[in-house]
């Protein structure tokens, strides 16, 4: 067993199991899946065109293999693997054999730099580096000699002339079988000595300030949250999930351990480009994506129609109003009227039927978390055919704290609290949980750990929220997100933020003021329904730089900033915008892996656009 002595600073908390004979660790997680699920096509993937299946047995045998082959490379119950890689096979299988070898997996986001990358080996101390194929190889090739605990670097795909000194994953699998014929009882041996407390995983926090943080979760960690969110679903062998986040991300890697625990048959996205393909080909019944991906759905839906035709374009706003109207009666208990139900049906044929048929047609319900959903997307969605449940949570909560489901859903919530998890709101409005699904510590931090938990040893979120009479959890914002005004007003961001891109027009947008008179907004357009606007009205410039400095486009976002923040306090109104003519992105450094602003990066950019709009308010 792992010694986490050094953390030990949460509350304990005695889960009560949800259904009988449940795995204890997700090495039993996979032999419960082959036992009661023994199905041909476990995982799913494409290749040359075709969608290639991996049985249960096979994949079971791959994941025994694995885990033998790196005993064999000499790792041990406790030392650490990394995997830089996007989602494939390859990953869970590597995932699942580490779990079989107690060892510690720690995975990494493609989209980090180098530097990063070097960072969290040195950090976590890793002694082999799992990588996709080659080029990912190149890419960490001149930081490798700056880790020394990296004694093994293995590929998931082919290697080349090139990498001749390195391991295929298929070499490691062989390296295990080997062992296997030689010593068959020693998979047993390895699997005995794992405990569900011991440390699964160290998942590095991107984190919007400060040095990212190895997060570490155990197997009660991980499993616990995987059944327990999922109390009030009915989750079936039958369902089919196409898995498009990164399974870096513990959002999409507890999913993962959902659907296998379930016996679903998953599909891997070959790419985030190829989603719209993906989800016409195998037709998913389920999907876990982040709010993004919904809104960009519907932004590009709009566009098209709005491209087709003017008339069109009416016609799909009008549609999209009446399935808000029909979302929000269903949600209040309302009766659908008879005149709201002719037009619904009729907007269903012209529109929503659309809007299903992009996620294959076939879908049942949507799950989204990492970051606040809007009402209105969640209405739209709702509304037309495709129900959104919204949950909340963080990397050190396993993911999941609250949840929207089938049975229990709230506007303006993000579900409620969910089974075997206390929640409480501190005197200052942050929510404070304890539950089987807490971590158990921020690696080689004892201080840090301390500092995010309270006397009594209930985890603290960092967030801002509000439980009412029923349970539901409310967020209303991020603690350290939190500014205040030069005159002395606290302003809470993200609500505001949210409501304006509630505009057609807004992509992005961030809120800024602190120490100031007042509240700003940087924004990021959507390009293409302003370049159509643009054309419509007759505003002929030549690049996005001039869309953004044209009078009558910064006219057209001021009123559009207005219309979209109703019922805000006299200090929170927004009385200036800056239009930014590029995205905001992982690469430039300005959000996080999972898509969160990285507001002091934001700010240090911008800061003389930010500081001349103060100033020139002045003049």
């Amino acid at each position: 067993m792992q010694d986490i002595s050094q953390n030990n600073f949460r509350k304990s908390s005695k889960r009560i199991p949800l259904y009988a004979d449940e795995p204890q660790t997700l090495a039993e997680l996979f032999l419960h899946a082959k036992k009661k699920y023994s199905r041909k096509d476990a995982l799913n993937f494409k290749n040359d065109g075709k969608w290639v299946p991996i049985s249960s047995d096979e994949m079971l045998a791959r994941i025994q293999n694995i885990a033998l082959g790196l005993y064999s490379l000499g790792l041990r119950n406790g030392e650490k693997a990394a995997i830089l890689s996007s989602n494939s096979p390859e990953w869970t299988l590597v995932d699942a054999g580490c779990q079989f070898n107690g060892i510690v997996d720690v995975p990494i986001y493609t989209t980090l730099t180098p530097e990063s990358i070097c960072y969290i080996l040195n950090d976590s101390g890793a002694k082999i580096l799992f990588l996709q194929d080659f080029d990912s190889y190149k890419y960490v090739k001149e930081i490798l000699p700056q880790c020394e605990s990296v004694k093994h670097v293995v590929l998931f795909n082919k290697k080349t002339q090139e990498t001749n000194d390195l391991q295929t994953l298929k070499e490691l699998e062989n390296l295990g079988k080997k062992l296997k014929a030689e010593k068959p009882d020693l998979i047993n041996g390895l699997l005995s000595k794992i405990d569900p407390q011991d440390v699964a995983t160290l998942i590095y926090t991107s984190g919007t300030t400060g040095e990212p943080k190895g997060v570490m979760l155990s197997h009660e960690n991980l499993l616990s949250n995987a059944i327990d969110a999922c109390e009030k679903y009915e989750f079936t062998s039958d369902a089919i999930p196409l898995s498009v986040l990164p399974l870096s991300h513990v959002f999409e890697r507890t999913a993962m351990y959902l659907y296998i625990l379930n016996g679903m048959a998953v599909h891997y996205a070959e790419s985030f480009d190829k989603v719209p393909e993906n989800l016409r080909e195998v037709r998913p019944t389920m999907f876990v994506g982040v709010p993004r991906i919904f809104e960009k759905v519907y932004a590009k839906a709009r566009l098209k129609a709005t491209k087709e035709s003017h008339i069109k374009g009416r016609i799909f706003d009008w549609a999209i109003e009446i399935a808000k109207r029909y979302a929000l009666d269903k949600e209040k208990g309302n009766p659908i009227t008879t005149a709201l139900m002719i037009q619904y049906n009729l907007a269903d044929k012209l529109v929503f039927q659309k809007l299903r048929d992009f996620f294959g047609g076939r879908l049942e319900f949507c799950i989204t978390g990492g970051a606040a959903l809007s009402d209105s997307i969640y209405l739209t969605f709702t509304g037309a055919g495709i129900p959104i449940m919204q949950g909340y949570g963080l990397t050190e909560t396993s993911p999941v704290i609250s949840s929207s489901n089938p049975i229990d859903v709230k506007l303006g919530t993000v579900g409620k609290i969910i089974r075997n998890v206390e929640a409480r709101i501190a005197n200052d409005g942050e929510i404070e949980v304890t539950g089987p699904g807490v971590m158990l510590g921020y690696y080689n931090k004892p201080e840090a750990t301390r500092e995010v938990f309270t006397d009594d040893g209930w985890f603290k979120t960092g967030d801002i929220g509000e439980l009412d009479e029923d349970n539901f959890l409310k967020i209303t914002d991020r603690k350290k997100e939190l500014f205040k005004t030069s005159g002395g007003k606290y302003i809470a961001p993200s609500p505001i933020e949210q409501m304006i891109q509630g505009s057609n027009y807004v992509n992005q947008v961030v809120l800024v003021g602190n120490a100031r008179k007042f509240a700003s907004a940087l924004i990021v357009p959507d390009f293409n329904q302003l370049e159509s606007f643009a054309k419509e009205n007759g505003i002929n410039v030549n690049s996005r730089g001039e869309l953004c400095r044209n009078k009558e486009i910064i006219a057209l976002f001021e009123k559009e900033v207005a219309r979209t923040c109703i019922g805000l306090a006299r200090f929170e109104t927004v009385k200036k915008i800056i239009l930014l003519e590029n995205d905001l992105t992982v690469e430039s450094g300005e959000l996080t892996p999972t898509l969160k602003i990285k507001r002091r990066v934001v700010d240090e950019k911008y800061q003389s656009q930010i500081d001349k709009i103060y100033l020139d308010a002045e003049r």
